[in-house]
C-alpha cells in the first residue's frame, strides 16, 4: 500500500527525536538558573526574550542577566525568587527536540512536580554542593521512582562554591545513587555543574578536569529513549466516531483517536472494551491516507470489518492482548486539590477518553516520602499527599498497571460537583478482587 510523502516523513520521525524531561530540587538549588543557562548557551532564546531578562535583571540591581527569569514567568515567582508553577519550555538542537518542565522545589508544591514528571522520560534532580542530599532531595527521588521515570540525572550544582572539589561531588553522588537505587530507579547519572558559571551545562568545564563524563546537554542529547513498539500493549482509546454519510463515503465508519501504546496493523483481530465485541482491522487512515501499520503516539482512524457498536470512551485492543476489566481499582494517588480526599467520597474517574462515577472505598495508607514509611489508614489525603486508595467504579474499565503502561495505567479523580481535579492515580500491579456482594444504592442513586 502506497503512502504519501507527508506520511513517510511522519513515519521517519523516530520517537527518540523527542525527549521530555523535568527538573526538580530544593529551593535555591538553582533549577531555574540551570534551565535558563541551558536555553541561553544552546542558543534557544529569542533576542527579545533575552533583552527582557536583561532589563528585569538591571531593575533588580543585578550586574549580569538572571537566567532564572527565563522560566520564572509569574510575577509572584519573580518577586519571591522561587518557582511556584510548572514552567514548560520547548527547544531543539540539531540532535534532538526537547520539552522541559521546570518544577517547584517547595514541599507544598509536590503536586506540581508530579504534574511535570508524569510524562517525563528523564528527571534532573539538583543538589546544592554545599548542602548535599537533604530531605527534599530524597522526596524528589521518591516521586521520580513512583512515577517510574526511566532516567534520573543528579546535577550537583554550585560546584564553584566548594572550589570544584571532586571529593564533595563523589560523596554526594554515592549517597544519592545508593538511595535512588534502593527505590528502583533504573538509571542514574551524576554530573558536577555550576549553572551560574556554565560549567558542564552545555560546554565542558575547565575547572573540573577530574570529571570525564558528559555535560548536561550532551547527556540529554544522547540518552536512549526506548519505545519498543513491538512489545508494548497496543491500546487505542476512541475519541470520536467518524461517519460522513456523504455520497462519496456513504458507509464510512471510522473510530478516531490517538494510539496510547503499541502498534496496530491491518488484518489484526481486535476487541472493543468494555463490551468485549471482536472484529478485525479493515483499514487504518493516517493524515487522510491509508496505511498498513500505525503506532504510538500517532493519531489515526481505525476501520473495522464488522459493524459493531463502538463509541467514545471505548478501548480498542488486540484480541490476544486484551486487559482484564474490573469495577475495582487499587492505586497510588497524588492528591492535588486543596480539599481533602476522604473515604466514602463520590468522585468521577477519568481514564483515557472515558469518565465514570466512582466511590472511594478505602484509603489503606499514606506514604511518608521522607523515610518511605507507610502511615496506615489515614482516613483522608490532603494536598500534596501520596497514598494508596481503593476505588469502586460504576462500570467496569480496562485499566493497565502503571508499571506496564504509564498512559493507560494512569487516571484522574474528579469532583463531580465542579469538575475540579482531585488526584492523579497510578494503578497498582493488580486490581482488587470484587466480592460477590449485593450493591446498595445511596440516596443519590450512585448504585455500584
Amino acid at each position: 500500500m502506497s503512502t504519501t510523502p507527508a506520511v513517510e516523513e511522519l513515519a521517519g520521525l523516530s520517537a527518540t527525536t523527542l525527549l521530555r524531561f523535568a527538573t526538580a530540587g530544593s529551593v535555591d538549588d538553582g533549577k531555574s538558573t540551570l534551565v535558563g543557562r541551558l536555553l541561553h548557551d544552546s542558543k534557544s532564546v529569542l533576542t527579545d526574550q533575552l533583552e527582557a531578562v536583561e532589563h528585569a535583571s538591571r531593575s533588580r540591581g543585578a550586574a549580569e542577566p538572571d537566567l532564572a527569569l527565563l522560566t520564572d514567568g509569574l510575577r509572584a515567582e519573580r518577586e519571591q525568587g522561587i518557582t511556584i508553577d510548572v514552567a514548560y519550555r520547548y527547544f531543539a538542537t540539531p540532535r534532538r527536540r526537547f520539552i522541559l518542565a521546570d518544577t517547584p522545589g517547595h514541599v507544598q508544591y509536590t503536586r506540581n512536580m508530579v504534574t511535570g514528571a508524569s510524562t517525563a522520560d528523564l528527571a534532573v534532580v539538583l543538589v546544592d554542593a554545599r548542602n548535599g542530599v537533604i530531605e527534599q532531595t530524597r522526596r524528589h527521588a521518591a516521586v521520580a521512582a513512583l512515577l517510574r521515570v526511566p532516567h534520573v540525572v543528579l546535577a550537583v550544582n554550585k560546584m564553584d562554591l566548594v572550589d570544584y572539589r571532586e571529593s564533595v561531588f563523589a560523596k554526594i553522588a554515592e549517597e544519592f545513587t545508593a538511595y535512588a537505587g534502593d527505590l528502583g530507579v533504573p538509571e542514574i547519572t551524576a554530573i558536577p555543574i555550576s549553572a551560574l558559571a556554565g560549567d558542564n551545562v552545555v560546554e565542558p568545564s575547565a575547572n573540573m578536569d577530574w570529571y570525564g563524563g558528559p555535560t548536561v546537554l550532551e547527556h540529554l542529547e544522547t540518552v536512549p529513549v526506548s519505545h519498543d513498539l513491538t512489545s508494548c500493549h497496543a491500546r487505542l482509546p476512541v475519541q470520536y466516531v467518524i461517519r460522513p454519510q456523504t455520497a462519496e463515503h456513504p458507509d464510512y465508519r471510522g473510530y478516531a483517536g490517538q494510539i496510547a501504546a503499541g502498534t496496530f496493523r491491518v488484518g489484526e483481530s481486535v476487541t472493543v472494551l468494555p463490551s468485549g465485541r471482536t472484529s478485525k482491522v479493515a483499514g487504518i487512515d493516517l493524515l487522510g491516507t491509508p496505511v498498513d501499520v500505525a503506532w504510538t503516539p500517532q493519531s489515526i482512524t481505525l476501520l473495522l470489518e464488522d459493524d459493531i457498536d463502538v463509541s467514545r470512551g471505548d478501548l480498542i485492543v488486540p484480541s490476544h492482548d486484551a486487559p482484564a476489566t474490573s469495577q475495582d481499582v487499587e492505586a497510588t494517588v497524588c492528591h492535588v486539590a486543596d480539599t481533602p480526599l476522604t473515604v466514602g467520597q463520590r468522585v468521577l474517574l477519568k481514564h483515557t477518553t472515558r469518565t465514570v462515577k466512582a466511590i472511594v472505598k478505602e484509603i489503606p495508607s499514606r506514604l511518608t516520602l521522607d523515610d518511605l514509611s507507610q502511615h496506615p489508614s489515614p482516613g483522608q489525603l490532603v494536598a500534596n499527599d501520596i497514598g494508596r486508595v481503593k476505588v469502586r467504579l460504576s462500570e467496569a474499565l480496562a485499566i493497565d498497571t502503571y508499571a506496564d503502561s504509564r498512559r493507560t495505567g494512569s487516571f484522574l479523580l474528579i469532583d463531580p460537583a465542579d469538575g475540579t481535579t482531585l488526584a492523579a492515580g497510578m494503578a497498582g500491579e493488580s486490581f482488587a478482587t470484587a466480592e460477590a456482594t449485593n450493591s446498595v444504592a445511596d440516596e443519590d442513586g450512585w448504585d455500584f
